[in-house]
């Protein structure tokens, strides 16, 4: 009959510092490579463009066709409507303006301003059948009908010599 012996029962060695420390490295190491193949996987259906996103096209600045300052007002502010966008509700909202708030920022001075949205509504109730500027400019659909109101009343400013 045979006999078989165990091996006698043996405490692990403690592990010093400097071991437990390597180990963590190692077990770090093994992690991080784990971790990048991950991403280089995730990612690997990813399109990037790798060069530096488009320039926006130069803008071309409008010749201003008038010679009287209302007139040149309100043209800028038609040109400031195109460029940065028209918006209803708010004299500014990201960048966007409405029909007075384009105004307002292209103007001198405030009289200025004042003198243009005065002419602006005459154009409107003439030609729209607005009440207001900013009610008219509320319940328009698209900025056609605004920027069609600046041309028409930097006309009526140019021809009143304003």
């Amino acid at each position: 009959m045979t006999t078989t012996i165990a091996p006698a029962a043996t405490r692990p060695a403690t592990l010093t510092l400097d071991d437990r420390l390597a180990l963590a490295s190692l077990d770090m190491d093994d992690r991080l490579n784990k971790a990048g193949v991950a991403v280089d996987i995730n990612t690997a259906h990813i399109d990037i463009d790798a060069g530096l996103p488009a320039a926006p096209p130069p803008q071309t600045v409008e010749p201003n066709p008038h010679s009287t300052p209302i007139a040149q007002l309100l043209h800028r502010a038609r040109v400031r409507l195109q460029a940065d966008g028209w918006c209803r509700g708010a004299l500014r909202e990201d960048g966007r303006r409405c029909a007075i708030g384009a105004i307002r920022i292209e103007a001198a001075t405030r009289s200025q301003a004042d003198d243009a949205s005065a002419l602006l509504l005459e154009v409107v109730r003439r030609d729209f059948g607005g009440d207001t500027v900013p009610s008219w400019n509320d319940s328009q659909n698209s900025p056609r009908p605004v920027l069609l109101a600046l041309d028409r009343t930097a006309q009526l400013a140019h021809n009143r010599n304003l």
